[in-house]
C-alpha cells in the first residue's frame, strides 16, 4: 500500500514538472529575472461585511469557495499591510514589488437597487462605493479610497481592466426576474454571494462575459466600452491591459477591446471557447502571441493562491515555478487573488497570506538577487517593443 502512495505521489510530482516545463517552452524570452504579480479581482464588493456573511449563512446560502467566506472590497488596513509587505523588498534596481491588480471600476448600487424593491440592476463607480462604505463602517473604510491613490503613486499598484463589474448580467437579471431567494438575500446584505449558476450550463455567475447563444456579445461590446471608459474617470488613465473574469471572453470582443485602448489580453495556455450552445473550440496561448485584432496575448506562467488549501507548501510551490519559468528565459507572471490578502470577515486569512508572500518575496531576493519587479503592462510594452529581449 505505501510503494503504491509512493509511486502514485511520484507520478504526480513528474506529471507536474512536466507540465512547467512545457508551459514555458513557447513564447517571449529573456535574459532578464522579470518578475510580475498579476492579481484578480480588486474594486470588487463580493461581501459587505462580517455580519452579511451570517445573515447570508442563516438563510441556509451554501459556500461555493473561498471567495464567498473571505473576499471582501480592500480595507484601509488590507491596503496598508499589504503595502508594508511589496515595500519589505528592494530588487537590483531599487525597486520594490508590484500588484498588478485587475480591478473593476463599478458594482452593483445596493441602496437604488433596495429604494425600487430590488426590480432591476444599477451600478455604481467605485469612489462612491467608498464613499459609501466609509460612512456605514468606518472602521474599515475610512480613507481606504485615499490610501487606493497613495499606493498607485509609489508604485505599489497599477490598476488593469477586469471588466465593468464582476458578474453575469444575464444570470444577475434571471434571477432576479424570477425572485431568487438567494440572490435577493446577498443584495439585501449589500452582497453578492453565495450565488448559484447551477441551472446555467455555459455560464458563471460571476464571469461577466459568459453566455449562452454567440450572439449575445453583441450587447457586451457596449459593456466594454463604458466600462473603460469608466476606468479612466476612476483612475485617471486608461487601461492597455486587460484579464476577463473568470478568463472567459469570446474573440468577437477582441475588436472592441483594442478599439478602447487595450493592447494586452490575459488568457489561459489552454483556452476553451465558448462558440455557443454548449459548443466550444480549444486554443492554445503563449506570452506574446498576436490576435488578428493586434492584442498582444499575455499567459501566467506561476501561481500563487496562499491562502487555498492544496496541503502544499506555497512558498517551495511557486519558488519551483518561477525557477522554470526562468530556466527558459522568461519571465515569471504569478497568477494570485485579492481573496488571498482580505481581513475584513477574518483578519486571520489577510495574516497568513501576507507572511507567506513576505517569505517568498524574501525567498526571491535571496535565490535571485538580479530579479526585477515591474508591472504587467511594463512587462507589455517590452514584448512590444520587437524581439526577444535581452
Amino acid at each position: 500500500m505505501l510503494t503504491f502512495i509512493y509511486r502514485k505521489e511520484m507520478i504526480s510530482t513528474l506529471k507536474e514538472k512536466l507540465i512547467n516545463n512545457i508551459k514555458n517552452t513557447i513564447g517571449w524570452k529573456t535574459n532578464r529575472k522579470l518578475i510580475v504579480f498579476s492579481v484578480d479581482d480588486y474594486g470588487n464588493v463580493r461581501l459587505n461585511s462580517k455580519e452579511a456573511r451570517v445573515n447570508i449563512d442563516k438563510a441556509g446560502m451554501k459556500v461555493y469557495s473561498r471567495f464567498d467566506l473571505y473576499d471582501t472590497l480592500e480595507t484601509k488596513q488590507d491596503l496598508e499591510e499589504l503595502y508594508a509587505v511589496l515595500a519589505s523588498v528592494n530588487d537590483k534596481n531599487e525597486r520594490h514589488a508590484v500588484f498588478t491588480t485587475f480591478t473593476l471600476p463599478c458594482n452593483i448600487d445596493f441602496e437604488k437597487m433596495e429604494d425600487e424593491g430590488f426590480q432591476q440592476f444599477h451600478f455604481e463607480m467605485l469612489p462612491t462605493t467608498y464613499k459609501k462604505l466609509a460612512v456605514q463602517q468606518p472602521q474599515a473604510y475610512d480613507g481606504a479610497w485615499d490610501l487606493w491613490q497613495t499606493g498607485i503613486a509609489k508604485g505599489f499598484l497599477k490598476p488593469q481592466f477586469h471588466g465593468r463589474e464582476h458578474l453575469n448580467l444575464h444570470i444577475f437579471n434571471d434571477k432576479l426576474k424570477k425572485r431568487d431567494a438567494d440572490l435577493l438575500t446577498a443584495l439585501k446584505n449589500k452582497s453578492y454571494a453565495s450565488i448559484s449558476d447551477d441551472d446555467y450550463s455555459t455560464m458563471s455567475s460571476t464571469a461577466a462575459f459568459d453566455f449562452w447563444d454567440v450572439k449575445e456579445n453583441e450587447a457586451l461590446a457596449p459593456m466594454i466600452e463604458e466600462g473603460l471608459n469608466l476606468f479612466e474617470k476612476v483612475f485617471g488613465y486608461k487601461s492597455d491591459y486587460f484579464t476577463p473574469p473568470v478568463f472567459n471572453i469570446h474573440h468577437s470582443l477582441f475588436g472592441t477591446l483594442y478599439e478602447n485602448g487595450i493592447r494586452y489580453i490575459d488568457l489561459g495556455l489552454v483556452r476553451k471557447e465558448h462558440q455557443g450552445f454548449n459548443s466550444y473550440k480549444t486554443e492554445f496561448n503563449y506570452t506574446g502571441k498576436k490576435t488578428k485584432e493586434g492584442l498582444i496575448t499575455m499567459v501566467r506562467n506561476v501561481v500563487f493562491e496562499p491562502t487555498e488549501d492544496r496541503g502544499i507548501d506555497w512558498v517551495d510551490f511557486t519558488l519551483k515555478q518561477i525557477e522554470i519559468a526562468f530556466r527558459w528565459k522568461r519571465p515569471a507572471m504569478i497568477s494570485s487573488h485579492r481573496v488571498n490578502f482580505c481581513g475584513h470577515i477574518d483578519p486571520k486569512n489577510r495574516e497568513k497570506g501576507l507572511l507567506i508572500l513576505k517569505n517568498l518575496l524574501s525567498r526571491i531576493m535571496q535565490r535571485w538577487p538580479d530579479v526585477e519587479f515591474i508591472s504587467a503592462s511594463e512587462l507589455g510594452a517590452l514584448i512590444k517593443k520587437g524581439s526577444n529581449e535581452t
